[in-house]
């Protein structure tokens, strides 16, 4: 039986998959396990009754597991590998916070508005430690087979690619050669592909509210 998962919308299309980075690590999981699902894409600006009825929170993702709509990317990601088992997912403990602070580096310096605050030279560190890491142990962070923590890296390195991109026409420096060659393997894969936002501007149209705070 298809597995119920509710995921933003995109700002101004409702009939459309959105911009969330968590929802599409949730879709990326389901789709590397090969795990039938149903999907029900939530306009955040006019929540259905039915979503805030089951979920009062508002929040994506959600999904559905034994009659009970569960929050949270993490908890949802664990739920699914307890369920389904194979293929594994699981990132071995001593690579599971590789790039975890690479999130937060991006949005402060897309939101930034003063060029010396330092929050350019923060996400440059931050990418610079993922490609050394990479270098030793890549292509993807443990290794040659892809895991959890790739699957939650990938929306959120796009968003990066393509908000930078856009608002500050900032690229990722070809001398990460490494990160290069992971975002490539990444936003190639079927996974990606099929649970990605459908056009660049979503994503530019989920960020463009806090980046003109």
């Amino acid at each position: 039986m298809a597995l119920e998962v509710a995921v933003k919308a995109a700002v101004g299309a409702p009939n459309v998959l959105g911009d969330c980075p968590f929802s599409q690590r949730v879709l990326l999981t389901l789709e590397e396990k090969k795990i039938p699902y149903k999907l029900h894409l939530i306009d955040l600006s006019n929540k259905p009754e039915w979503f805030l009825g089951v979920n009062p929170e508002g929040k994506v993702p959600v999904v559905l597991f034994d009659g009970k709509w569960v929050a949270d990317s993490d908890v949802i990601v664990g739920i699914l590998e307890e369920k389904y088992p194979e293929p594994s997912l699981i990132t071995p403990p001593e690579f599971a916070s590789v790039g975890s602070k690479i999130f937060g580096s991006f949005v402060s310096f897309l939101k930034s508005k003063d060029t010396n605050d330092g929050t350019e030279q923060a996400l440059v560190a931050e990418l610079s430690a993922l490609d050394e890491h990479l270098k030793t142990h890549g292509p993807y962070i443990a290794g040659e087979k892809v895991t959890a923590v790739d699957l939650s890296l990938a929306p959120k390195l796009y968003h990066l690619v393509v908000a930078l991109g856009h608002f500050k026409n900032w690229n990722i420096p070809e001398s990460l050669v490494h990160v290069h060659n992971y975002t490539k393997l990444l936003f190639s894969r079927e996974s990606f592909e099929k649970t990605k936002p459908p056009k660049e501007e979503y994503v530019i149209a989920g960020w463009a509210p806090k980046v003109n705070a």
